[in-house]
Order: structure tokens, then C-alpha cells, then sequence
């Protein structure tokens, strides 16, 4: 459709006192991947960031309906931000629903309004990439060896058993302490088992880990550049994850983010609020 301008657009061009465009949706873009939603205030003729975890989403029902967020004629009445958290004691500062630009482009399963990070359902993948990155350290720090199997004097009683257990477990155990040399007395006896990095094939097990990451985040592998993207790189792949990622994951956020901001803007009539990708170098290609 015909794009064109309107003064009302200045609160998105300067949302504050020296902020940009390109500000506002770095802020948004960040509070939406690690909380899920994005508020900002409109007080004094600009946006003001509101702390995610402090705000409260307030909804009701005419009717009193049972099913919380869930009920059939349930309406968002506003919002209320506690300075320090709705623990803080401190009193709340209420919104209406057109005071406050509220972008959650993830809805959460769990409450109507609410919006759900794309982080909830590959927190173990973060976790166990992050295990990974720590293991292969490790392994350098404490002299890039093999796990050890240990067996001690057939004669120990079962209680020297167990304190040795518990005192070896104190310095050994844990991604942090593995490797390290063991130094051992007299019955004791060491095997080396398990597999180096090579024969893990350590490369391929953390790299499926970033590619499962990236798949919820939207984003192709070779876009980041991660190992498992660039394997397969050439200039035509690299092309067609670009256009995958425009069109499947910026485009999408770019269209609810405009869409979020209605709130907050002045929008003529006949006329919807949107975006203007034509200055993008990284859509230039698709332009014709």
C-alpha cells in the first residue's frame, strides 16, 4: 500500500530526549527475548520504559465469568507499575490500556495479555550448551585428559569406603574439577575411560545444542554464523536464509510491533500503522 507520514509518528521517530527509532526497538527487541513483553509509558509526551518485571497486567470481566484471563467476555482494564517489584510495598502507578505501548509478540499459553520469551522452551538447551562451553574448558584447563575409573584395596571396610567416596567427590566431581590429575595412596588403582573430544565428535554434539537454539529463536544458523550453518554455506544459501529470515521471523516482529504501537499513535482513519523495510541494506536484494 501507499506509505506516508504523519507528525503523530514523532513519538516513534523520538520516543526520548535523544533516542531514535532504532533505540526504542533495540530496548523492545531485548526485554521481548529475555521477558516476553515490552512496555513503555507514554508520560509527557514520551516513551518511558517500563521494567517488565515490575508491572502488573490488570483484566476483568463484566460478567464475572469464571476462567481468569480464559473467560469469555474478559477485557484489559490497564496496567500498574510497581517501582522495585509488586513485593516492594511500594504503591503502584496505574495505565490505561492507550497510555502504554505494550509489544508481546509470543503469547504465553498461560494468561491472555501476556507475552512468553522464546528462551522458556529451550532453557535446557541454553543450559546444557552452556554446560558444553564449560566441559570443553575444562577439559583444557586440567590437561586435556580422559575421565579415570578408581578402585581401591578390596579390604577397606565400608565406612573408610564412603569418607574416601565423599573426600574424592569434594575435588573431583563437577564439570570444574574434571581432568585433574589424581593423585592416589598405596591400593588404589586407575583406568582411563570414557572418550576424548574426538571421539565424542564434541564439535557435532554442541553444534546440534546452537542449532536447536537458533530454530526457536528464528533465526538460520548461517545467519550467525555458527559451525553447523557455515558447513553448508555458499552465496545461494547464504541468500535463501536471508530471505527465510526476513520474510519468516523481522517481517512478522516488524508487523506486531507496529501493530503494538497503534496504542500510543494517532492513526488516521482508512490507514493502519507500518513499517518501511526500503532503507534496509539487508533487504536491498528483494527490492525491485
Amino acid at each position: 500500500g501507499r506509505l506516508f507520514g504523519t507528525p503523530a509518528l514523532g513519538i516513534l521517530e523520538s520516543p526520548w530526549e535523544g533516542g531514535t527509532t532504532g533505540d526504542l526497538l533495540a530496548r523492545a527487541i531485548t526485554d521481548v527475548d529475555l521477558g516476553g513483553n515490552f512496555f513503555a509509558a507514554l508520560i509527557g509526551g514520551q516513551l518511558r520504559r517500563l521494567r517488565p518485571d515490575w508491572v502488573t497486567i490488570v483484566a476483568g470481566s463484566r460478567s464475572g465469568a469464571e476462567g481468569g484471563s480464559w473467560a469469555p467476555d474478559v477485557e484489559l482494564l490497564g496496567y500498574v507499575f510497581h517501582p522495585g517489584g509488586a513485593a516492594s510495598g511500594k504503591t503502584g502507578i496505574p495505565f490505561l490500556p492507550n497510555e502504554v505501548l505494550h509489544w508481546a509478540p509470543i503469547p504465553d499459553p498461560g494468561f491472555q495479555f501476556r507475552g512468553m520469551s522464546w528462551l522458556t522452551p529451550v532453557l535446557n538447551e541454553v543450559m546444557a550448551d552452556g554446560a558444553a562451553t564449560r566441559h570443553k574448558k575444562a577439559f583444557f584447563e586440567n590437561g586435556a585428559t580422559v575421565n579415570m575409573v578408581v578402585s581401591l584395596d578390596p579390604a577397606i571396610s565400608p565406612e573408610n569406603f564412603e569418607k574416601w567416596v565423599s573426600l574424592f567427590e569434594q575435588g573431583h566431581k563437577g564439570a570444574e574439577n574434571a581432568y585433574k590429575t589424581l593423585f592416589l595412596g598405596g591400593g588404589a588403582d586407575v583406568k582411563p575411560v570414557g572418550a576424548d573430544m574426538k571421539q565424542l565428535d564434541f564439535a557435532a554434539v554442541q553444534g546440534h545444542g546452537e542449532t536447536r537454539v537458533c530454530a526457536a529463536a528464528r533465526v538460520p544458523p548461517i545467519i550467525v554464523g555458527l559451525s553447523e550453518g557455515l558447513e553448508s554455506a555458499t552465496y545461494s544459501n547464504y541468500g535463501q536464509a536471508r530471505r527465510a529470515f526476513s520474510d519468516g521471523t523481522m517481517r512478522p516482529l516488524w508487523r506486531s510491533f507496529a501493530g503494538a504501537a497503534s496504542s500510543v499513535v494517532r492513526v488516521p482513519s482508512n490507514s493502519r500503522l507500518w513499517y518501511d523495510d526500503r532503507d534496509v541494506p539487508f533487504l536491498q536484494e528483494d527490492l525491485r
